[in-house]
């Protein structure tokens, strides 16, 4: 059976909740970051990167990284309508993926949730912690004008509504910040729908 490796209301929601739209039975494993698991035995055997997520494929074979798992989990899922068909679409969609995670994850709120990758003391911390709050401000305001007329992503529901909504989620939920227009709509229309919801109980995470 498929596993995710993964840890509550970490990016990899993402694909938690990809895998509840799918339906398929799946298990899950918690990586429990704030202990440090995700650096020492036996999670580095698993995923030498030190990262989640990870997905345990059916034949024993490990997946990693949020963009290479949900490609997979769409092409090998046509029938849960993952990827758009529309190239227009599809284009759009993996832009507006590809900025939530490269800049608005690694770059922006990396710097909220992790101040001491980017400054050697911790006096700096705070000014570090407000530069990635600006960052990931600027950031919401690209993708609200990226999401202007869409109602997803790729137009419909599809994987890369996962990326966006996680880092909403982090926005919305874990810094108690207010979305723009656009993004707000499309975190209310997320959120409603009962595939996140199940996610979210399963998690024990409340937004």
């Amino acid at each position: 059976m498929t596993k995710l490796f993964y840890a509550p209301g970490a990016c990899s929601i993402g694909i938690h909740l990809l895998l509840e739209e799918i339906g398929k039975p799946f298990e899950l494993e918690r990586v429990m970051l704030g202990e440090g698991a995700h650096l020492r035995p036996p999670f580095v055997s698993i995923n030498p990167k030190s990262k989640i997520p990870v997905l345990a494929r059916d034949d024993g074979s490990l997946l990693t990284e949020f963009q290479a798992i949900a490609l997979w989990l769409a092409l090998t899922n046509p029938g849960a309508g993952l990827l758009p068909s529309d190239p227009e679409d599809l284009a759009r969609g993996l832009e507006i993926m590809e900025y939530s995670i490269s800049t608005q994850h690694m770059h922006a709120f990396s710097r909220m949730f992790n101040p001491r990758k980017y400054a050697q003391h911790e006096a700096d911390y705070d000014t570090v912690r407000e530069q990635g709050r600006a960052m990931v401000e600027a950031g919401f305001k690209v993708l609200d004008a990226a999401m202007e007329g869409r109602e997803y992503a790729g137009g419909s529901f599809s994987m890369f509504d996962a990326a966006l909504f996680y880092v909403e989620f982090w926005g919305a939920a874990r810094m108690k910040m207010t979305l723009p227009a656009n993004c707000a709509a499309h975190f209310a229309r997320m959120m409603a729908r009962p595939a996140v919801q199940r996610m979210l109980a399963s998690e024990g995470l409340a937004a």
